[in-house]
């Protein structure tokens, strides 16, 4: 349990502009700052964080109160947690004293899911790092893709042996419960290692703190998924981590603008090229969850998939959530086969930036072009694409942007602006029943 005393000198050392800072765009407002509240949704900021009192306040929900109660209310951190967390930002050392036993099982359960996951990601990278076999076949992987050391450190990229229970083995011989290494997926009910002859990804939280591992094979078998993942823990819930994200967020705020893509390497590419405001959905469909992440940040976001049917199937799925948000969303479909990583490495980071520029749609024309091939000349398959448009377009909360997406709309399709507002209109009749 952390003494009181050192609680107190937390407290007295935490500035809230930092603290918030790491989780919401803030911007300069005379003596404060606002942002968008990461609490519930809006379009204009009434987010304040007083740098003179030292608390945050927002005026649309309510919500308000110090460093603590902020990382608490927005990380889910219980109250050692967000000591600790902004103990290490200000490099405090923490006097312990006796917790009750009570008090100690509530405490260190989760503090412990996440030393294991910091020890696994230790072991991966000197597996990498310090083995011959690590060296010879991890590294030898990383570095035929063009990655160099600076950017596997930075994104703590590893190996997992050959050997069925090298991780296992150490683990459970440096005093880790077998149960807990079950519960985050690091060995199997056999007692062996989950994850055997892979490179490694390591999956942080906003805070940049290890909760879960992919594993990437290397010899293609009909018998084993290309990638497998960590499964859902205590520490560890898919659908509200983005890769990435952590390393990405000070780059987010300055471009204001997200890149959303596909993979784990898209990210590691695009980061080392530069382009570093830039995170992947991992191959699953994107979630509101993270996309409400990304909000934090930025109201901008760049979906930027694979031009196969696949990668405009991802692109659709997610487009909808993103205007729920009432967030500004363009979509980049790569040319031919490629993905972010071949593509950049082709085309170097200024021409990529190019054509993301050029090619960039707003989500009427996107889909416009996309699904327009199915209805070519057919009136009725016609109508239904205006009508997919309009659904995406009766998602968006403010007013005035549909009124103008409407326009642009009739414009594109050559279809009276007023037949457009009914149709809207009854669209959103149903959804408010």
């Amino acid at each position: 349990m952390i003494a009181p005393a050192s609680v107190e000198r937390v407290l007295d050392a935490a500035r809230i502009e930092d603290i918030v800072g790491d989780f919401v765009r803030l911007r300069k407002r005379g003596a404060n700052m606002l942002g968008l509240c990461p609490f519930h949704n809006e379009k204009s900021p009434s987010f304040n964080v007083n740098v003179t009192g030292n608390y945050f306040k927002c005026f649309g929900c309510g919500k308000g109160g110090n460093s603590v109660q902020f990382l608490m209310e927005h990380e889910q951190m219980s109250f050692p947690e967000a000591i600790r967390y902004i103990a290490d930002k200000y490099n405090i050392t923490l006097e312990e004293v006796d917790a009750s036993p009570e008090q100690k099982v509530e405490m260190l359960h989760r503090e412990k899911l996440l030393e294991i996951a910091a020890y696994a990601r230790k072991h991966y990278e000197q597996e990498l790092w310090e083995t011959q076999e690590g060296k010879n076949i991890g590294m030898s992987y990383f570095k035929e893709r063009g990655f160099l050391d600076t950017t596997i450190k930075k994104f703590q990229l590893g190996y997992s042996s050959k050997e069925r229970d090298s991780f296992a083995k150490k683990a459970k011989l440096d005093g880790f419960p077998e149960d807990h290494l079950q519960e985050l997926g690091l060995i199997n009910k056999y007692g062996n290692d989950f994850f055997n002859d892979r490179v490694m990804f390591t999956i942080h939280d906003i805070s940049g703190r290890p909760v879960a591992f992919a594993g990437r094979i290397l010899i293609k078998s009909e018998n084993s998924p290309k990638y497998i993942n960590s499964p859902e823990s205590e520490i560890y819930k898919k659908s509200k981590v983005l890769y990435g994200l952590y390393q990405a967020r000070q780059a987010i705020r300055k471009m204001d603008d997200c890149i959303i893509v596909e993979g784990y390497t898209d990210v590691l590419a695009m980061a080392q090229s530069g382009i570093e405001h830039v995170v992947a959905s991992s191959g699953t469909a994107l979630t509101e969850e993270q996309i409400k992440l990304i909000h934090r940040f930025t109201q901008n976001v760049t979906i930027l998939y694979d031009g196969d049917p696949a990668g405009i199937k991802a692109a659709l799925r997610g487009l909808d959530m993103v205007l729920e948000q009432d967030m500004n969303v363009k979509i980049v479909l790569l040319p031919g086969k490629h993905d972010p990583d071949s593509f950049i490495r082709e085309s170097g980071a200024e021409g990529f930036l190019s054509y993301l520029e050029q090619n960039a749609s707003d989500f009427i024309t996107f889909k416009a072009k996309t699904l327009s091939e199915d209805s070519k000349n057919d009136p009725i398959r016609k109508a239904a694409l205006i009508k997919d448009v309009l659904e995406s377009i009766s998602k968006i909360p403010d007013t005035i942007k549909r009124s103008r997406y409407l326009r642009e709309c009739a414009t594109l399709f050559d279809i009276d602006e007023t037949l457009l507002v009914r149709e809207l209109n009854q669209m959103l009749k149903k959804v408010n029943l």
